[in-house]
């Protein structure tokens, strides 16, 4: 019996583990039933997504099968451009960068290169030429009697003559063609000894033919040196005056000519066209040479230019180097920048000349705007003006009204500050040619 019992309670603890077995079991199935159902409804959601995928690209290859090859080669293009848009900013912004850097270099080879072709000699010429005497009797002869002679002169010329230096005589005046025919004149009086009125004249009538001649020689030089044989030779002549011509005390020959071989220079290394350059540097500042006409140099040179038929472009050069209005290709700036370079080098200009020679200017066309008057010159750096005048038009009474309606304008439009003499010269000449008989031998 108590085997029996022995076994009986084996059996049950058999039984219970069974049990046991079982429920795990169990519990495993329903976990996988859940994993399993899981499973099936993500592969449903996949089935579905890879339905939605075919059908999207079901339509694509509909589209595209109706496109033309350069329509699908299109969208194909632009997709790619799309993907690389990053790269290729980043890929311009290097480039552009490279680009500045190197720009920046090249540009000062090019100007410092430039700027040693335009290298030029510089004299410095200012209002007053001096010629040596060997004996003080000489300036005896120049005054003359009563001081007829040294009034003709000036008068003649329309310089100063300043004759209290020993062993010299200055003359002086603001315009340098003037100054130019007053010392050739003197130099021939000086040297023929005849001094006196008319001999006076006649001399100087002879110097300033022959100023002209040296004006046009002057010209066709400054164009030979530029490479420049085309131009009228009206044009020509009117260069020729920047021999005598002053701006900011810088010689007008010698800047045209500094300037032309800095912007031809430059044009070289940018690949402009370099005849437009030459002629635009050559021409810019002609207005400043044109006495006849009232304007800025700038208008009245674009007024000039268009009289004689120049190209368009070599006009625009000369109307907008001083950027009054903007520039209209590269040759137009290249002037622009040759002129400047020209005209801002260290020693190249004196500020204070110009302003001086703007006022004896000034002060001569205020005389000159009376009627009646037939020349002006002003003198002792504008302190004296004397107005030659018409003896037909303006009397002996009137010439004292005259001077003083001159001096009132002065003191209105010249703003000048101090004193000016007013001299008003009204001379009557008679001439007679007379014919001489020989006579007969008794």
């Amino acid at each position: 019996m108590v085997f029996l019992k022995s076994d009986n309670r084996q059996n049950v603890i058999l039984l219970a583990r069974q049990e046991r077995e079982i429920e795990k079991k169990e519990g495993a199935l329903e976990e996988r039933e859940k994993f399993l159902g899981r499973e099936e409804k993500r592969i449903e959601k996949v089935k579905q997504n890879l339905e939605e995928q075919k059908r999207i690209w079901e339509e694509k290859i509909a589209g595209v099968a109706a496109l033309t090859y350069d329509e699908a080669k299109k969208i194909i293009l632009d997709q790619v451009e799309k993907s690389l848009t990053e790269e290729v900013a980043k890929r311009i912004a290097q480039a552009e960068e490279e680009i500045k850097i190197t720009a920046e270099e090249k540009a000062r080879e090019i100007l410092v290169e430039a700027m040693r072709h335009g290298v030029t000699d510089v004299v410095a010429e200012y209002t007053v030429s001096s010629i040596r005497v060997s004996s003080e009797d000489v300036k005896g002869k120049i005054i003359g009697r009563k001081g007829r002679n040294i009034r003709t002169f000036e008068r003649a010329t329309g310089v100063e003559v300043d004759l209290e230096e020993e062993g010299e005589i200055r003359l002086s005046s603001f315009d340098p063609i003037r100054r130019e025919i007053a010392k050739r004149a003197m130099d021939k009086l000086i040297r023929d000894g005849r001094i006196q009125p008319s001999r006076i004249e006649e001399v100087v009538f002879e110097a300033g033919k022959e100023v002209k001649q040296i004006i046009l020689e002057e010209g066709k030089q400054l164009c030979q040196k530029v490479d420049v044989y085309s131009l009228p030779s009206d044009l020509v002549q009117i260069l020729g005056r920047f021999k005598f011509r002053f701006s900011f005390g810088q010689n007008m020959i010698i800047h045209t000519l500094e300037e032309t071989k800095i912007g031809v220079a430059i044009a070289q290394e940018l690949k402009a066209d370099v005849s437009t350059v030459r002629l635009g540097c050559l021409l810019h500042d002609i207005g400043k040479v044109v006495t006849d006409k009232e304007g800025s140099h700038v208008q009245l040179g674009v007024e000039l230019l268009k009289k004689y038929n120049l190209p368009e472009v070599v006009i625009n050069c000369v109307a907008e180097h001083h950027e009054d209005r903007p520039f209209s290709s590269v040759e137009s700036t290249i002037v622009w920048i040759a002129d400047a370079i020209s005209g801002s080098r260290p020693g190249a200009r004196y500020e204070p000349h110009e302003d001086y020679l703007k006022r004896m200017t000034s002060i001569e066309d205020i005389a000159k705007s009376f009627p009646g008057v037939i020349d002006v010159a002003a003198y002792q750096a504008g302190r004296e003006v004397r107005v030659i005048v018409q003896p037909e038009e303006v009397s002996d009474s009137q010439t004292k009204v005259l001077a003083y309606q001159i001096a009132q304008k002065l003191n209105k439009e010249a703003k000048w500050v101090g004193q000016i003499k007013i001299t008003v010269i009204r001379e009557i000449r008679g001439e007679v040619t007379a014919p001489i008989e020989e006579k007969a031998e008794s």
